[in-house]
């Protein structure tokens, strides 16, 4: 039997103006790898006494986005990464801005995310590139599309 499994090659994340009506993305450059989103249901604990077999019960409670994490190639003066127009600068200003993940499969699906810009990490190795590994908080549902 044949697999339906699409490569991950390809998949891109795309960060948004925040115009309207109509926003426009730009694909941030130098992408290595994405994790994420992960999103969690918290539970409720609604054990009573009452309760035929001593087993807890759970109901679910408030959703979370929780993060998207991802590894770049950091080029300082790429405009989406910079301290100027980039991911830090969204970061130094706390900046709610909307993210895409656009994956490589025949439909192009995408999550469209609300997040914030909480993790900014740098390395430079002198055997490698510039590296920089960004945490984004998803900051209301996402949506898949």
């Amino acid at each position: 039997m044949a697999s339906n499994a699409v490569s991950a090659f390809g998949t891109l994340l795309k960060i948004g103006d925040g115009a309207t009506p109509t926003e426009n993305f730009a694909t941030v450059a130098e992408l290595r790898t994405i994790s994420g989103p992960s999103l969690i249901a918290e539970t409720i604990d609604v054990t009573v006494h009452n309760t035929p077999t001593p087993w807890r019960r759970y109901i679910s409670g408030l959703l979370d986005g929780g993060e998207v994490t991802f590894d770049i190639n950091f080029i300082p003066t790429d405009p989406t990464h910079g301290y100027s127009a980039g991911l830090l600068k969204d970061m130094t200003e706390r900046t709610r801005r909307n993210f895409k993940i656009i994956f490589p499969d025949s439909g192009n699906t995408e999550w469209l995310l609300p997040t914030v810009i909480t993790g900014f990490e740098m390395s430079s190795d002198p055997a490698d590139v510039l590296l920089a590994s960004v945490t984004l908080k998803v900051a209301g549902p996402p949506t898949l599309q």
